[in-house]
């Protein structure tokens, strides 16, 4: 199975880049290949850097099964899930295009949530669902006083 983590750039690139700023011209450089994080010694044996990407990926799993599970209990569900993400991202080379997909989409989505519009939008809808709670709570009060529902007796 190749994950494509095990690529290297030639060597005048890995020089350029160096020079450069290695992260910044592999996070805007699409055709810079995914390099591995492990430490050189273990990437220098096959079966070692094999065993270091399995744990690397059963540590994102865990952490990315928490975050789904953080979706309907207590926490923070998406930080979790994008964390894992990011630890899987690494080793492999499509959790490395994901992330950066994900990290766009997310940078698009705060400046148009920035646009007054939407705003204005977002502000008016939530009024909006707040009046229509507060009817439909002082209906109940009315209806039934301040009981709870698994009190009532048949009416």
């Amino acid at each position: 199975m190749n994950t494509g983590s095990d690529r290297e750039t030639n060597e005048s690139a890995n020089e350029s880049a160096a020079a450069e700023g290695e992260s910044a011209a592999a996070e805007e450089d699409p055709k810079v290949f995914h390099v591995s994080k492990a430490p050189d010694f273990i990437k220098a044996r096959r079966g070692l850097h094999l065993s270091w990407q399995v744990g690397v990926f059963v540590v994102g799993l865990a952490v990315v099964g928490a975050g789904v599970a953080m979706l309907v209990l207590p926490g923070p569900g998406w930080v979790a899930i994008f964390a894992g993400l990011a630890i899987w991202a690494t080793e492999f080379a499509w959790a490395h295009l994901a992330l950066r997909w994900t990290k766009r989409k997310v940078s698009e989505a705060a400046q148009k949530a920035l646009d007054p519009k939407v705003r204005r939008r977002n502000i008016i809808l939530t009024s909006v669902g707040l009046a229509i709670a507060g009817v439909l709570i002082g209906f109940y009060l009315w209806k039934y006083g301040l009981v709870l529902p698994w009190n009532l007796k048949d009416q």
